[in-house]
């Protein structure tokens, strides 16, 4: 759409995007490259300052992970995505100086509002006008408004707010009944009423340009891809007390906004596809969904026969109790190069009453079986140092591990993100105090009290898939290796070279 800008002979109305990234956490985020879709759909500029790759953290997400014997060590500069050497904040204020924007928008979620504020106080005496939107906003939304760099916030889904505050801004109209926005009005903060949800299907393609072609490459087991990120579905039915999907549904469905799971249909979803492989080339096929395998199965079965026109290497997650031996086939002949499931805790008991998740660990096991049987190597993930959570309680996920065969092995902190289930759980009952610091999965957070110190979680999550992979008769030496002085960590040295040589 052409706007009385362009007519007048002035220059387009120009938004930057900011992204305030972990250092080297290459998966490309599909919110910003769909807002830029739309924003560009109505012939607005769009440009991105991604910190990606600054060395904001001494030691990297994906570094860290290698250290865990997570992931097999990797060289992401070999498709050309390489390390900025100059400095982050230098950068940020030559980019909007040479961009010029009319508007900036910064995306946060709770482990990089850090990050993302410190760009911004550097960015102040600018005065051009920042909108902060993504799933931290939503969750935390009067903690982000009273920031003071901070305009006005989205809270909710952004792609019709967004443009319509544009389309506004470029009419100097006034913008502060925008559905879905905060906006600071002199001494006080209008607080919109939310819109219904967005129909997924009907958005513009994903916009990876904005990254770059450099910027989709993604370490899988030692290897570098190409990987484009598809989103198949927006939202999640289910309802874990630890991720934020269950609380925006519960927000936005009790808000009337709609349901908001949704699943794009087949058609559409393949034309989308069909135009990202044309134009980016990729080597791989991410699929974005929460849980992959929420669908009918005679819908799988349409999307598989489709892809056949795509006929690229995928990864997707899913539950394991989403799992049977007809949908396993399936995606098996489809290309399914390799799966990821959250088995996360290992007691039955802890696992309904502590993180809501349903099934029991005999179905995780036997269905994790299946996907062995059809040859699909699959990374698990476990989450340790819940509240309340003792050395036993671990062992039951380190055995529940013992009984499947995963290629690789994810053990993360438990991360009581503001607004989740598990967040409140941990104000009532002490372990947190509010204004904690809560850092990425690898981190997690220092509780105010529990069975087991930080220190001692830490040696586990580093010991644990040493636990799960040798024989149990090495376990009281790796016990020693979960000790952080000089004779534990010479000993997990020890450990992890042989854990690399024979499980990587």
């Amino acid at each position: 759409m052409e706007n009385d800008q362009r007519n007048l002979g002035k220059k387009k109305f120009r938004v930057l995007f900011i992204y305030p990234n972990l250092t080297m956490a290459t998966l490309v985020p599909i919110n910003l490259s769909l807002l830029s879709a739309c924003l560009k759909k109505e012939d607005i500029e769009v440009d991105l300052f991604d910190a990606t790759c600054y060395k904001t953290e001494e030691i990297s997400f994906e570094e860290k992970r290698v250290d865990l014997l997570q992931i097999k060590s990797f060289n992401v500069t070999e498709k050309g995505l390489q390390y900025e050497q100059s400095d982050i904040y230098s950068d940020l204020i030559k980019k909007i100086n040479e961009f010029k924007p009319d508007l900036i928008g910064i995306t946060l979620v709770e482990n990089t509002y850090d990050l993302g504020m410190a760009l911004l106080a550097k960015i102040e005496y600018l005065k051009v006008p920042i909108i902060a939107g993504g799933v931290y906003v939503t969750l935390s939304p009067e903690q982000v408004i009273a920031n003071n760099f901070i305009n006005m916030i989205c809270v909710g889904e952004g792609e019709e707010a967004l443009v319509e505050l544009c389309q506004r801004m470029i009419n100097n109209e006034d913008y502060s009944n925008v559905k879905n926005l905060w906006v600071k009005k002199g001494d006080r903060v209008i607080k919109n009423e939310l819109r219904s949800l967005t129909d997924i299907n009907k958005l513009p393609f994903i916009d990876y340009d904005i990254f770059g072609r450099d910027r989709l490459s993604r370490p899988m087991f030692g290897k570098t891809f190409v990987m484009i990120h598809v989103e198949i579905d927006r939202g999640c039915p289910n309802s874990c007390t630890y991720c934020c999907a269950s609380q925006l549904r519960v927000i936005l469905q009790n808000e009337g906004c709609g349901v908001y799971h949704r699943r794009k249909n087949i058609d559409r979803l393949m034309a989308e596809m069909k135009f990202l492989k044309d134009k980016y080339k990729p080597d791989y096929v991410n699929f974005n969904s929460e849980t992959f395998l929420a669908r009918p199965t005679q819908e799988l079965k349409n999307f598989a026969e489709s892809y056949k026109e795509i006929n690229l290497p995928f990864w997707c997650q899913t539950r394991p109790e989403t799992l049977n031996e007809e949908r396993v086939k399936i995606l098996k002949e489809m290309g399914c190069e390799c799966m990821q499931f959250g088995i996360e805790h290992g007691n039955d008991k802890f696992r309904k009453e502590m993180l809501n998740r349903l099934g029991t660990s005999e179905q995780i096991v036997n269905n994790l079986k299946i996907v062995e049987k059809f040859g699909i190597p699959y990374t698990v993930n476990n989450i340790i140092g819940f509240p309340g959570e003792t050395r036993e309680l671990i062992f039951d996920t380190i055995e529940i591990n013992r009984k499947i065969n995963p290629r690789t092995i994810n053990c993360f902190m438990a991360c009581p993100y503001r607004g989740t289930v598990l967040y409140q759980y941990c104000i009532q009952n002490g372990y947190l105090s509010v204004g904690s610091k809560v850092n990425q999965v690898i981190d997690g957070v220092i509780m105010n009290k529990g069975p087991l110190t930080y220190d001692e979680l830490k040696g586990l999550q580093r010991t644990f898939p040493l636990y799960v992979r040798f024989p149990k008769s090495e376990w009281p030496r790796i016990k020693m290796a979960e000790k952080f002085d000089d004779e534990g960590d010479s000993i997990f040295e020890e450990y992890k070279r042989e854990y690399q040589k024979k499980f990587f």
